[in-house]
């Protein structure tokens, strides 16, 4: 494992910047993980990625050395168990909408006493034969994000930050914008005032606070950072690649 630096700049709120994978082949993760980022996502919440693949791409990505999380396809024991067992150096699990399902996040991430996960022997443990050093790492460099994706998330977001374990927060805005009756329409005001809100309660707290920057725009990218996002995807695997082929022939054609 190796995100202890991104454990602690969390704890400060220093930035990082990482991107989202979505497709599933080794050649990716290593390419997006020698373009500098801090981080890579292996998203498997909208994607087709099975966890033999999230495997195989965690290994990768921290080849390079730099950290790889999962986006956990939702907020359950089993497959948090299994991709943490795979080696990930943390999760970001979606659809928290109050801190008692923050701290369900965390004990399912952590073992007892501080958890409920129950404890196999697989990459993560070296095969049986650093149970014990990783069992101390767990407790203290596992990252759990919490993505914040609906109305009731921001509601009872002051809750969420006072959760013992979550060591950021991650803004979803289309499925905030969903919650909210209107999906994708996240520049009306009713959601760019729940926005609003999810910082001032962050900054308020002094708590690490993320946003997933679609576009593959260093300004878009800039405009977060200026807004006090600490840790922030930059686009996709997909869009990097389209968004450049795109440009790169339409001067051509």
């Amino acid at each position: 494992m190796i995100n202890k630096t991104i454990k602690q700049k969390l704890r400060n709120r220093e930035l990082t910047i990482g991107s989202w994978i979505t497709i599933g082949h080794p050649s990716i993760a290593e390419i997006l993980a020698s373009a500098n980022f801090d981080w890579l996502v292996i998203d498997i919440e909208h994607t087709t990625i099975d966890l033999s693949m999230v495997q195989i791409l965690i290994t990768a990505i921290q080849s390079k050395g730099i950290a790889a999380f999962v986006r956990v396809s939702k907020n359950e024991e089993v497959i948090i168990k299994r991709v943490l067992d795979a080696g990930a150096d943390g999760i970001i699990v979606p659809m928290i909408c109050s801190a008692d399902e923050a701290k369900q996040a965390v004990k399912y991430a952590k073992y007892p006493p501080e958890g409920t996960r129950g404890v196999g022997l697989a990459r993560a443990q070296q095969y049986g034969t650093a149970f014990e050093a990783y069992k101390e790492w767990v407790k203290t460099d596992l990252v759990v994000i919490a993505q914040i994706e609906h109305i009731n998330g921001i509601n009872d977001l002051e809750n969420i930050l006072e959760v013992e374990g979550i060591d950021g927060v991650f803004i979803g805005p289309y499925d905030l914008s969903g919650s909210l009756g209107i999906p994708g329409k996240y520049e009306e005001p009713i959601v760019v005032d729940a926005l609003e809100r999810f910082k001032r309660i962050c900054k308020e707290k002094r708590f690490s606070m993320g946003f997933h920057v679609i576009e593959t725009n260093a300004e878009r990218l800039q405009a977060k950072i200026d807004e006090g996002y600490n840790f922030i995807a930059f686009s996709t695997d997909f869009l990097f690649m389209g968004t450049n082929a795109r440009n790169e022939l339409g001067k051509i054609r």
